[in-house]
C-alpha cells in the first residue's frame, strides 16, 4: 500500500439511476489508473466491480463495490492521490446500499445517461447525498449514444434537482458525432486514440465552428465562479474577464463544489473511453479531502454530550461499520477511520452496543480481491475480520474516549413474499440463513405469520425479495417455496376516538388489575407514534405508565382492523384508576391494549396503501397502448413531456398493481420502453380489511 498523506485521500461514490453507466465509469477508472489491465463489460458479465454471478447475470449492480486506485498512477507523478471509491446500485430496490455508502463518503460522481437526463434514481441518490452533505460533480455519460443532448441533460440537472450545474467542459458532437471534449478552463480540445483504448490523447485547438460557443460557455462558466470568489466577482464587475486565470478558476470550482453552492459538469462516454481521465483530474482538483471537510461530531455513550474528533491520526479513534457481508468464516465489516488509527490485532470498543471486540485482519478491498493491511488511517475505508458483535451503523472507537456517531436511516419495506421450506433439513438452514442475511441488508425484514405459521420476507421490491430468495438457494443451500409478492399495507386513523378500558382478573392470591382512559387523534402524516399523559395524582400509579404506552405499542404492530403496523397516532392517556394490592404492570398493560383498540375502532380507522412514482420512457409509436396499460393499473397520470425523440409518461400507481408491469411493459414496445419506479407516499385505499388479508 502507497503511503500517501490524508490531504490526497478522496472517499468518493459511484452513484446514478439504473443504466446510467456506474460500473462502466467504474471499469475505466480501474483501468486507466492501473488497477486492471484489461476492461470487463457489463454486458459481457466480465467486469470487475459486478462480481456477484446475479449481477453479472442481469446485468446490474446489486452490492455496493469498493476498492483503490491511485491517480494520477505512480510510475506518472509522485503526487499522486489515493481514491477510495465504491459503486454503488442503480436499482431502487438496492437503496440501501446507497444510503451506507453515502454516510461514509466524502464526495460522489453522480452518472447521467446523455439520452436522458435525470431520471428517477437519479433524483433520489441525489437527495440522499443531500442528506449526508456530499460533494458533488456530474458526468454526463453515454454522449455517443442516439438520443444524447447536452444541453438538455443539463437542464435537467437545473430543474429536476434545482442545484446551481456550472458546465465545465462541452461536447464536440452528439451521438454519432460525438468525436471528443471542449475543456473550458483551459479552452482546448481533447480527442482520444481509440487504439489505445483512450489511454492517449490530443490537445489540440477549439474548431473554429465552435469557439464562439465554447467562449460565450466559459464566460457563463465564469460568471457562475463570481458568486463563490471575490477575485474572480471583482474581474467581472470590472468587464475583463480574460484576465481571470486558471488557478483562480479551479480555486472557485473547488470552493464552490465542497461548500455545494455549485455543481460542475462534466462529459464523456466511458463504453467508447473518452472522458474518464479527465474526470478522474476533477474528482482531485474539485471533490474534498477528509481534511477539507468539518470534524466529526458525535455524542458521549453514556451522558450524551455533544464531542468532536479531527481527521487526524493523533486523535482517539473514531470509526463507523457501515457495511456487514456474512462469511463461512466470519463477519466481513466495512469500516470508515474517521480519526485516530486502526490496527490489525487491537482492540476497539463499541460504543453502541457497549461491547469490546478485537480486530483479527485489516484488508483494503477490491470488489472480491483483498489485501491485508496492518494500519488503517484516518480517512480510510477499509474491511476487517474478527468483529463478531458489530453491525451496520454501530460506532467503533477507544474505549477511553468513547464516541457515539450520528446513527444510520433505512427505508421501510413495501413488498412481502412468503417462503416456505421444503424440508426439516431446510427449516433449520432458513433460520441460520436468514440470520446472516437480516444481518447484512437492513432494509430486509422478516416475521413470522402468526395464521399460517409461514415465514414472511418484506424487502424494497420484486428484485430485491427475488435476490434474497436466490441467495438463500445458492449461498446458503436452502430449498424454498415462495408464495406471490403481496404489498405492506398500514392503518391510521381520520377522526377522534375514546377509548375506557378496565382489566380485572382473579386466579385465587393476587389478582392482575388496570384501568386506562385514552383519547386518539390522528397525527400528522410521517410522524408514526406519539403518546402523552395527563394524569394527574394516582390514579394510575407513575411507575404503570410505561406499561401503557408498551401495551399500545404493541397493538400498533399487529393494528387493528387488517393486521397490519398502524401509524400517525396521537394517543393521550387521560384517566384510569389502580388497585392497592392487583395494580401491576400486566394490567395496565393489557388495559392500554384494549382501550386503545376501542378508541381506534370509534376513530374511523383505515388502510393505507403504498403509491409508487412511475415514470415510462418510450417511442412516440407505443405511448397509447403504455398510457392505456398505467389507467388499467389505476394509475393517476401526473406528466407527459418529451425527451429527445422519446416521450416520457409520469404516474403514480398503487403498488398492487404493479407486479408484472415491467415484463408487460417490454411486451407493449418490443422491449424498446424503459419503465422505473420509486416510492411516492402512502395514501388512503378504498381497500376493505378483508381484501388485503388473503
Amino acid at each position: 500500500m502507497k503511503t500517501v498523506s490524508i490531504e490526497r485521500y478522496r472517499n468518493i461514490g459511484i452513484m446514478a439511476h439504473i443504466d446510467a453507466g456506474k460500473t462502466t465509469v467504474s471499469e475505466r477508472i480501474l483501468f486507466y489508473a492501473g488497477r486492471i489491465h484489461v476492461m470487463g463489460e457489463v454486458h459481457d458479465g466480465d467486469t470487475i466491480m459486478d462480481d456477484d454471478p446475479r449481477e453479472r447475470a442481469r446485468g446490474i449492480t446489486i452490492n455496493s463495490a469498493a476498492t483503490t486506485v491511485y491517480w494520477p498512477p505512480e510510475s506518472v507523478s509522485l503526487n499522486t492521490h489515493r481514491i477510495n471509491l465504491i459503486d454503488t446500485p442503480g436499482h431502487i430496490d438496492f437503496t440501501v446500499e446507497v444510503e451506507r455508502s453515502l454516510r461514509v463518503l466524502d464526495g460522489a460522481v453522480c452518472v447521467l445517461d446523455g439520452s436522458q437526463g435525470v431520471e428517477p434514481q437519479t433524483e433520489q441518490v441525489w437527495r440522499q447525498a443531500d442528506r449526508y452533505n456530499v460533494a458533488r460533480i456530474c458526468f454526463i455519460n453515454k454522449m455517443d449514444k442516439a438520443g444524447a443532448n447536452f444541453q438538455m441533460s443539463l437542464d435537467s440537472i437545473k430543474e429536476k434537482l434545482g442545484v446551481h450545474a456550472v458546465p465545465i467542459q462541452l461536447p464536440l458532437g452528439e451521438e454519432e458525432q460525438f468525436k471528443g471534449i471542449i475543456d473550458l478552463i483551459n479552452m482546448r480540445l481533447i480527442t482520444f486514440d481509440d487504439t489505445s483504448k483512450g489511454k492517449k490523447f490530443n490537445l489540440t485547438s477549439i474548431p473554429e465552428d465552435m469557439l464562439a460557443t465554447a467562449q460565450k460557455a466559459r464566460d457563463n462558466m465564469i460568471e457562475a465562479l463570481a458568486d463563490v470568489s471575490d477575485a474572480i466577482l471583482e474581474k467581472f464587475l470590472a468587464g475583463d474577464l480574460s484576465k481571470v486565470s486558471i488557478d483562480e478558476i479551479q480555486a472557485a470550482l473547488r470552493k464552490g463544489t465542497i461548500s455545494r453552492t455549485l455543481f460542475p459538469v462534466l462529459c464523456g462516454s466511458a463504453l467508447k473511453n473518452k472522458g474518464v481521465q479527465m474526470l478522474l483530474d476533477a474528482v482531485l482538483a474539485y471533490l474534498p479531502a477528509p481534511t477539507d471537510l468539518p470534524a466529526v461530531t458525535g455524542v458521549h455513550p453514556r451522558d450524551g454530550n455533544a464531542l468532536t474528533r479531527k481527521l487526524q491520526d493523533d486523535e482517539p479513534l473514531s470509526a463507523l461499520a457501515f457495511k456487514i457481508v456474512s462469511e463461512k468464516t466470519g463477519n466481513l465489516t466495512f469500516i470508515r477511520v474517521y480519526s485516530g488509527v486502526l490496527r490489525s490485532g487491537s482492540y476497539v470498543y463499541n460504543a453502541t452496543r457497549d461491547e469490546t471486540e478485537r480486530v483479527s485482519r485489516l484488508m483494503l478491498m477490491h470488489a472480491g480481491d483483498r489485501e491485508n493491511i496492518d494500519v488503517a488511517t484516518a480517512g480510510t475505508i477499509v474491511a476487517a475480520m474478527g468483529l463478531k458483535s458489530s453491525y451496520t451503523g454501530d460506532s467503533l472507537c477507544d474505549q477511553k474516549n468513547p464516541i457515539l456517531l450520528e446513527k444510520m436511516e433505512f427505508p421501510d419495506p413495501v413488498v412481502e413474499l412468503s417462503v416456505e421450506p421444503k424440508t426439516q433439513e431446510d427449516l433449520d438452514k432458513l433460520a441460520i440463513g436468514l440470520q446472516k442475511m437480516l444481518l447484512e441488508d437492513p432494509s430486509l425484514k422478516s416475521y413470522t405469520d402468526p395464521d399460517t405459521s409461514q415465514t414472511i420476507l418484506k424487502g424494497m421490491g420484486e428484485l430485491h425479495l427475488e435476490i434474497v430468495v436466490d441467495k438463500l438457494r445458492t449461498n446458503h443451500n436452502v430449498n424454498v417455496n415462495t408464495g406471490q409478492p403481496r404489498v405492506s399495507y398500514r392503518e391510521t386513523i381520520t377522526k377522534v376516538g375514546f377509548g375506557n378500558h378496565k382489566h380485572q382478573a382473579q386466579n385465587g392470591g393476587k389478582g392482575v388489575y388496570g384501568h386506562v382512559v385514552l383519547d386518539v387523534k390522528p397525527g400528522e402524516r410521517g410522524s408514526g407514534f406519539v403518546f402523552k399523559s395527563e394524569v394527574v395524582g394516582g390514579s394510575i400509579p407513575k411507575e404503570f405508565i410505561s406499561s401503557v404506552e408498551k401495551g399500545i405499542k404493541n397493538t400498533m404492530q399487529r393494528g387493528v382492523i387488517s393486521g397490519n403496523p398502524m401509524v400517525d397516532v396521537e394517543v393521550t392517556v387521560t384517566d384510569g384508576s389502580t388497585h392497592s394490592v392487583d395494580g401491576c404492570a400486566l394490567g395496565f398493560e393489557l388495559a392500554g391494549s384494549k382501550a386503545f383498540q376501542e378508541a381506534v375502532k370509534a376513530a374511523k380507522p383505515v388502510i393505507l396503501e403504498p403509491l409508487m412514482a412511475v415514470e415510462v420512457v418510450t417511442p412516440e409509436d407505443y405511448l397509447g397502448p403504455i398510457i392505456g396499460t398505467i389507467s388499467a393499473r389505476s394509475g393517476q397520470l401526473r406528466n407527459q413531456s418529451s425527451r429527445g425523440n422519446a416521450r416520457v409518461v409520469e404516474a403514480l400507481v398503487p403498488l398492487r398493481n404493479l407486479f408484472g408491469f415491467t415484463t408487460e411493459l417490454r411486451g407493449q414496445s418490443q422491449g424498446r420502453a424503459q419503465g422505473s419506479m420509486k416510492f411516492s407516499h402512502y395514501e388512503i385505499s378504498s381497500l376493505k380489511p378483508e381484501e388485503i388479508k388473503d
